[in-house]
């Protein structure tokens, strides 16, 4: 049998070991370890007494004898004898023996555990240790845990100490011993030295084979340590235990506390960028952030996990300063999917505007290529969380195409006011659109009332459930950060006013630039690939876009370019566009959005300028600037 397996045998209850409690009730206990003198027999007088039984290796513990049945008869006196039983036991080259002695007029009374055979109170010490340890690394938990004098809480001790190191191996001896002088016991069952009652101090050294938990992977190493524990002999007795105590294990420990082998992450000594730049020498508050989560927590791959032995409370918690090493992490270098060249263009486009930030991606794959920020320690790119305003259009477009309500052929009036639920709501400046009107070019010109008129067909959640189903959106992203994020909300709850607020980017709907650029991108790619920072990372999947719904995005965002909002600004043939202004309670200014994509350039990006102004004066031409230099 494997010395880790449990042996059954320990999971017998104390009583079927042959040991009585101290405190039995039972006048005669203490002798029912004995070979107790019995009546004969009737039907055989000639025996005087029971013999004991001839082995029983079997039961684990080489110093209980197995007693005989109990019997309760009037026990006989007629012959006396003085008979001394000796049962030698050999652990680990140290004698143990079990006396048990009958005096004229007297029961017997049996040493019954460990009696060494050294010339020394240290010897003897020693002579135990090594008994005990020989038991604890053979997996023998019941025979190691008899050695002490509290065999109930050594025992649980012992198996605990197996779990929390994921235990392959163990081996120790002990190191030197010293005799304890006039001090008090270490523990209340431990007696005062006497000359008659000696205490030794053991130490030890341990060497223990110890694994990180399975889901971490094939972690292990050895742990060697010192520790140290007490030998006593027992009054008036030549035999010796130990005296139990948590720390007899390891040092430190305690009744409420454990060991525990945990993996130690790697940490990365660099995080740069595609062309092996440092992604802080670039100077943004964004990338600042993200170099330092990625040092910290770096995704499980990189480097090689190291493995540390730490003490623990009972909920799992760390003692601080407890923590040893047994092998010291791999750290390694960091490549993120930041391109040189787009960051720097991002960063010069920022700059024209204070509070704004922008983040490109690479529609066919999600890699994140820059993000830049010019809003003081703010990393609005990726944490901002306000109303996309018309840019949001995109979305609503999509779910009135896919659903069959419209097309972007279909004419479609742009009142100056739409009212609903008794809110009415204002086109800017009062503009309005005629009833013939193609619903691309409302798109493109941004009119706000096309679409809010459409609400009862987006009820029931169906304008947040495309944005998940074909935009990935409305669900947490891992980036490659190691915590997931959620980056865009769509309330699946709106309904009346609020999702007509909703059908124009308003409302409680918000996003972030991070967002936004995907969203360009899933049309430029015709299926959503989730943005990420790092190769190779785990991408959240969408349906894609049906084939006539995305080429109709895209028809629809080259008007905003040829005749809409973001006409004149210099964007070249092949660049798809959508303003959006978004206005906000109490704020000087309306905060301005801009997303495109360039499928020449394999490029998506999107702007936001906070308290700024319209979409087209303020976002576009950072837009305009960045793509022009990428």
């Amino acid at each position: 049998m494997d010395p880790w397996t449990p042996d059954p045998a320990e999971n017998r209850s104390w009583a079927d070991t042959g040991y009585e409690s101290e405190n039995s009730a039972d006048p005669d206990a203490e002798y029912d370890t004995a070979y107790e003198w019995r009546n004969p027999p009737r039907s055989d007088p000639g025996r005087g007494w029971q013999d004991p039984p001839t082995s029983d290796t079997e039961r684990g513990r080489q110093d209980a004898p197995r007693p005989a049945r109990r019997h309760r008869g009037r026990r006989s006196w007629k012959f006396i004898t003085l008979v001394t039983t000796v049962a030698v036991v050999v652990v680990v080259g140290v004698t143990a023996t079990i006396v048990s002695v009958v005096a004229p007029g007297k029961k017997s009374h049996p040493v019954v555990g460990f009696v060494p055979t050294g010339s020394t109170p240290e010897q003897n010490g020693e002579q135990i240790t090594t008994a005990f340890l020989t038991a604890w690394g053979a997996g023998n938990f019941g025979l190691a845990a008899s050695y002490t004098d509290s065999p109930r809480a050594a025992g649980a001790a012992l198996a605990a100490y197996r779990e929390g190191l994921h235990l392959r191996t163990l081996s120790g001896s002990p190191i030197g011993a010293t005799a304890l002088t006039g001090s008090a016991p270490p523990t209340g069952s431990a007696p005062a030295e006497t000359a008659s009652t000696p205490r030794v101090k053991v130490t030890i050294a341990v060497n223990a084979l110890v694994a990180a938990p399975a889901s971490t992977g094939a972690i292990s190493g050895t742990w060697g340590y010192h520790s140290s524990l007490v030998a006593y002999q027992k009054p008036d007795s030549p035999a010796w235990s130990i005296a139990w105590a948590p720390d007899d294990l390891a040092p430190n420990l305690t009744a409420a506390t454990h060991l525990a082998a945990v993996p130690v992450a790697p940490k990365a000594t660099s995080v740069l960028d595609a062309s092996g730049t440092s992604i802080t020498s670039y100077q943004d508050p964004g990338l600042n952030t993200i170099a330092g989560v990625l040092k910290t927590s770096p995704p499980k791959d990189l480097g090689q996990p190291g493995l540390a032995v730490e003490i623990q409370s009972a909920d799992g918690t760390p003692v601080k300063g407890s923590q040893a090493a047994i092998s010291a992490p791999v750290d390694g270098t960091l490549t993120t999917t930041i391109s040189a060249k787009a960051e720097q263009a991002a960063r010069s486009a920022v700059a024209e505007h204070p509070q704004s930030s922008l983040v490109a991606v690479q529609p066919s794959t999600g890699q994140i290529l820059a993000i830049a920020n010019n809003s003081g320690f703010n990393d609005f790119a990726l944490t901002a969380a306000v109303a996309p305003g018309s840019t949001g259009k995109i979305i609503s477009a999509a779910a009135l195409i896919s659903q069959g309500v419209l097309t972007a052929s279909t004419p479609v009036a742009c009142p100056a006011v739409y009212t609903v639920q008794g809110i009415s709501y204002h086109n800017d400046k009062d503009e309005s659109e005629p009833a013939s009107t193609p619903m691309s070019y409302n798109f493109a010109q941004s009119c706000n009332n096309a679409f809010s008129q459409w609400w009862e067909h987006e009820s029931g959640g169906r304008l947040a459930s495309v944005a998940k189903e074909y935009f990935g959106l409305n669900q947490p992203w891992d980036i490659g950060l190691g915590t997931p994020a959620t980056y865009y909300n769509q309330p699946a709850t709106a309904s009346g006013s609020e999702l007509a607020q909703n059908m124009f980017g308003q409302g409680h709907v918000t996003a972030s630039p991070l967002a936004m650029a995907s969203v360009a991108a899933t049309v430029a790619n015709g299926t959503f690939k989730q943005p990420v920072l790092l190769p190779g990372a785990t991408q959240v999947a969408a349906t894609p876009l049906p084939a006539n719904v995305d080429s109709q995005l895209k028809t629809m965002m080259r008007a905003v370019v040829t005749e809409g909002t973001a006409a004149g600004l210099g964007f070249g043939p092949t660049v798809y566009a959508k303003t959006g202004t978004s206005d906000v309670d109490n704020q000087e200014q309306p905060n301005s959005w801009f997303v495109a994509f360039d499928p020449a350039k394999d490029i998506a990006v999107a702007c936001l300028v906070l308290n700024a102004g319209y979409g087209a004066e303020f976002a576009a031409p950072e837009v305009q600037h960045f793509l022009s230099n990428y």
